[in-house]
């Protein structure tokens, strides 16, 4: 059978079959954008005119519930907007969860790909740097802390790509026990 044969059955059948010549219009005219797309000198993801980033585009958030119940949204991934076309980072943005209890502040990122000797881990007041530099995956975020913390009391652990960070709330008083 031909397309030709096919293509008059659906003319001379039924209304319905006018659907299918609309999925084929619309399938032809994707072909015909995705070759003017490759086809084209310099798309926004090349760095200059001869040299393109083949680095893997990122872009990506994440939506909870806080504690006072309104929506929480954290972008991750390496693309920023800008005014005219997207903007590719080199360093990619992780997705990091930031748990505040009354024991501590844990600080949960996702790191895929990254050996665990090549985290740099940095707290100051009030802050965390997570960073990761190698010729495979670069990562960097800067978090606040929501309250503050013993920097000297920390655990880590980083398994299967996710790093843990819990950190102890600095003491504003000990409670004391009557006897």
């Amino acid at each position: 059978m031909s397309n030709r044969w096919w293509e008059k059955r659906r003319k001379d059948r039924h209304p319905w079959f006018s659907v299918f010549h609309e999925f084929d219009r619309i399938e032809n005219m994707m072909d015909e954008m995705m070759r003017k797309a490759f086809r084209s000198s310099r798309s926004p993801f090349e760095t200059s005119n001869k040299v393109k980033s083949f680095r893997p585009h990122v872009y990506g958030f994440s939506i909870s519930i806080g504690p006072d119940g309104r929506p929480k949204i954290r972008k991750f991934g390496n693309m920023q907007r800008s005014r005219y076309d997207p903007r590719i980072k080199e360093q990619r943005e992780p997705l990091v969860d930031v748990l505040d209890a009354e024991e501590g502040v844990a600080v949960v990122a996702e790191l895929p790909g990254v050996e665990k000797e090549d985290i740099n881990l940095q707290a100051s007041e009030g802050r965390l740097t997570i960073s990761v530099d190698n010729p495979q995956q670069k990562y960097h975020k800067e978090l606040p802390l929501p309250e503050e913390v013993d920097h000297k009391l920390v655990k880590t652990s980083y398994k299967n790509g996710v790093l843990e960070v819990r950190f102890k709330k600095k003491g504003k008083g000990e409670k004391i026990r009557i006897q």
